[in-house]
């Protein structure tokens, strides 16, 4: 938001240099991001009155014209058309820096000689004073401008380029500006006074309004000005507008624009007898409606979209742009003005959609206020009449289904003192909500009554109103005080705590963290599962950023690829972060998920030879390692069909060479080897790949946060090796569970499992090495002997093993 410093003087005394100006607003929410002075390359450029006109001896399209500057006079050789005695013009002395007309580079003005006359100077054109790209004629001043005075004293202008914050829409004014620095400075305010005549017709006989949807567009105001006569706006209001950036169009268009910088109300002005019926109706456009907008691009409408229409067709986009078939055009007379509040939400998206921003828009989407519909309409009434020399009609069509009663607060010192931690006397807090518009009505010794003033709908609470004088005393003003009480102790956040620990164990078992987005393209999903049950972004910024992901692999896999092209070794990669599973209600059920890969060689090249590739194995390593420093016990069993995981994580692990993590009979993961389908999809090299997923929140409810102490015995172990055949269906772990159920067994270590011509078919033999030890005397050979046949009565019982022969 631009701000002219000259027209912000017609509302507030500006007392302060304007960096130390700056300086406050800055410090106080509102950020002056720089400040651009018009006039400063204005040197040597003063105001001067045309006195004489004569013909050019040697040129019949020149002229010689004679300009009084004051305390002397100047003859100069000029071909402008709009050459008149009496008119008064910038007037730029040698050695200016000016604007080339054609070029548009920054020259410095010399002495020159056109066809045999000197011309020791020049009159200029806007665009070579760097105004506009006006450069058909002089620029004529205004009557009142005094001759001799340097340009910039009575042109310049100081423009605060201010970046607003979007809970703060009234501050896109300079009316709102002007109450900000009223509580700086302890200034008042100056609001224009608004009064014009209303010698035309009842608008409510020429003009009906109809809002279809009151949730969409909370107000609608209208006037009515017949008999205007379109043209250029009156100068000072052109420069004000290009001040602030805004292309002065006509004196119609640029009052709308001119009162929307000065309130921050957007208007706009239609051609009246292009309005069917003199109706205006405020709806939802109907599925492909057409609409040509004022940039002339024609636009298909959609039901999201708030339209308003006449009694037959669309005629604008609400609080975005007009139509072009009700644009003011020159031969315009009859003028209905709009003044109206839509629903921020709404005019957001239909920008958004149509990819169309403008200075309307951004107003809308930040939440003005339904009541400054009025004053802005009246003040933009009031200009037209005096400015394009209409009649109004008597009254103002308003219709305004979203009133509502003004805030009000009771806000005390007590108050004040709990948040800010200072002492605020009664009258300090009442000066400052008073100089920044609100009602203050003291109701106690400690306690006011504040109304708030329809202009600030960021004010809703008391807690806004304390933000308000700390904001407006200056937060560099406020002491500071340390704490009085004790520090609470810190509360540590479970699973955060136990995810950073599952990743200081994953870096130490030599893998890498990948960090991936959360939003995943169709393609890549597909990749690896399918999009069924997966979220869709309602409108994604990209293809790739399309669904909500389902699962770590995709992302895993795709980088785990891109690495693989450029590494040789082995690569271990792991992510940490949230899956998102459709959920019972409106939002998606969101879990914490630890997924790995392995791939390549498990050493680097050496001498010493090879040491194979991560297999599954490698990744049960991984996960044993994991378990194991987290003092957890985990199984590990076949994965079932109505496993807890996505029946697409399943199929996508290698059939035979995965496996279900199980704690305490709970399903808190998975692990295996790829399925062959997604290293050909994914590109990835021709080498097994190792995974794992690890639900963190399930494992959570297993961790303990104390380890228990076993102390180490002091009498010997004793290891016997059994060699059992048993069903290839059997897995390992259920042996493994059965013999270490078993007091006196302290370990069990599988060494050998063949399959061949010496077993029966169907069968598997199984070498594992049973360690026994007692933790109160040395065990005897008798002792030993008891266990080991209780052992195999229960492995035989159970499983169906028999010692091989």
């Amino acid at each position: 938001m631009k701000v002219s410093s000259n027209w912000l003087r017609e509302y507030i005394d500006i007392t302060l240099p304007l960096k130390d100006l700056a300086h406050r607003l800055t410090m106080s929410g509102t950020e002056v991001d720089s400040i651009e002075v018009i006039g400063e390359a204005w040197k040597g450029i003063s105001i001067g009155e045309i006195v004489a006109v004569e013909p050019h001896p040697n040129a019949d399209r020149l002229k010689l014209v004679t300009i009084d500057l004051g305390k002397e006079q100047a003859t100069v050789v000029c071909g402008a058309p709009n050459v008149r005695i009496g008119e008064k013009v910038p007037f730029a002395r040698v050695g200016s820096q000016l604007v080339d007309s054609r070029t548009g580079q920054t020259f410095e003005l010399r002495p020159a000689t056109i066809r045999d006359v000197a011309s020791d100077g020049m009159a200029c054109s806007e665009k070579e004073l760097g105004i506009s790209e006006s450069h058909e004629g002089l620029m004529i001043l205004p009557p009142a401008a005094p001759v001799g005075v340097p340009l910039a004293d009575y042109l310049g202008d100081a423009v605060l380029d201010l970046e607003v914050t979007p809970n703060r829409p009234d501050c896109l004014s300079h009316i709102g500006i002007a109450w900000e620095v009223a509580a700086l400075t302890k200034r008042h305010v100056r609001l224009p006074a608004v009064q014009y005549p209303e010698e035309g017709p009842d608008i409510n006989s020429l003009i009906s309004v109809e809002i279809e949807d009151p949730a969409l567009c909370r107000r609608y105001c209208a006037s009515f000005i017949e008999g205007i006569q379109v043209g250029p706006s009156p100068a000072w209001m052109q420069q004000r507008l290009a001040a602030c950036g805004m292309r002065p169009i006509n004196n119609i268009v640029d009052i709308t624009n001119y009162v929307m910088l000065e309130y921050g109300q957007p208007l706009h002005a239609f051609d009246f007898p292009q309005v069917g019926d003199g109706k205006i109706v405020v709806r939802r456009a109907a599925h492909g409606e057409k609409l040509t907008t004022l940039d002339g691009v024609d636009r298909t409408l959609a039901p999201d979209m708030l339209a308003i229409a006449d009694s037959r067709i669309p005629i604008a986009l609400a609080g975005v742009m007009g139509g072009a078939d009700t644009e003011i055009i020159d031969i315009s007379r009859t003028v209905l003005l709009e003044s109206a509040n839509f629903q921020p939400a709404s005019i957001r998206r239909t920008s958004t959609i149509l990819k169309l921003r403008s200075e309307a828009s951004v107003r809308f989407e930040r939440g003005i206020s339904p009541d400054l519909a009025l004053p802005a309409i009246r003040r933009a009434t009031q200009l037209i009449v005096e400015l394009a020399g209409g009649k109004a009609a008597r009254g103002i069509v308003d219709v305004y289904p979203g009133q509502s009663e003004p805030c009000t607060i009771l806000l005390t010192c007590s108050a004040v003192r709990g948040l800010l931690g200072i002492d605020m006397k009664m009258e300090q807090m009442v000066d400052i909500l008073t100089s920044l518009g609100f009602g203050c009505e003291v109701t106690g010794v400690a306690e006011v009554k504040v109304t708030v003033p329809y202009w600030r709908m960021d004010v809703r609470q008391r807690v806004d109103l304390i933000e308000e004088l700390a904001r407006t005393v200056g937060y560099d003003f406020i002491p500071t005080t340390m704490l009085s009480g004790r520090l609470p102790g810190q509360v540590l956040n479970p699973v955060v705590n136990l995810r950073e620990r599952l990743r200081d164990m994953m870096v130490g078992c030599g893998f890498q963290e990948i960090i991936s987005y959360s939003l995943i393209s169709k393609d890549r999903l597909n990749k690896a599962f399918n999009e069924r049950g997966a979220l869709r972004v309602a409108n994604p910024l990209s293809a790739e950023q399309e669904y909500l992901r389902t699962s770590l692999f995709p992302s895993l896999l795709y980088h785990l690829a891109s690495n693989q092209r450029h590494e040789e070794a082995g690569i271990r990669l792991f992510e940490l972060g949230r899956i998102y599973m459709e959920g019972d209600g409106d939002l998606p059920e969101e879990r914490e998920m630890l997924n790995a890969v392995l791939s390549g060689s498990r050493s680097p090249l050496s001498w010493l030879g090879e040491k194979g590739e991560f297999d599954f194995f490698d990744a049960k390593g991984v996960v044993d390692t994991l378990f194991e420093r987290l003092g957890v016990a985990a199984q590990f069993r076949p994965v079932a069909h109505e496993s807890l995981h996505p029946s697409s994580v399943r199929d996508s692990l290698h059939p035979g060479r995965s496996a279900e993590i199980v704690i305490e009979g709970t399903v808190v993961g998975i692990l295996g080897e790829t399925h062959p389908r997604l290293c050909e999809v994914f590109d990835l090299a021709r080498q097994t790949v190792a995974l794992f997923e690890i639900d963190i929140e399930k494992l959570l409810r297993h961790v303990r946060d104390g380890r228990t102490y076993r102390p180490v015995s002091r009498f010997p172990a004793s290891s016997r090796d059994l060699a059992l055949v048993l069903s290839r269906t059997v897995p390992v772990s259920q042996v493994k569970d059965i013999i270490m159920s078993f007091q006196l067994v302290t370990d069990t270590v599988v060494f050998d499992i063949y399959v061949g011509e010496q077993i029966a078919s169907g069968k598997k033999s199984l070498a594992i090495r049973v360690t026994y030890q007692s933790p109160t005397h040395t065990l005897t050979d008798a002792e030993v002997e008891e266990v080991e046949k209780a052992v195999l009565a229960r492995l035989s019982e159970e499983l169906g093993a028999t010692l091989r022969s």
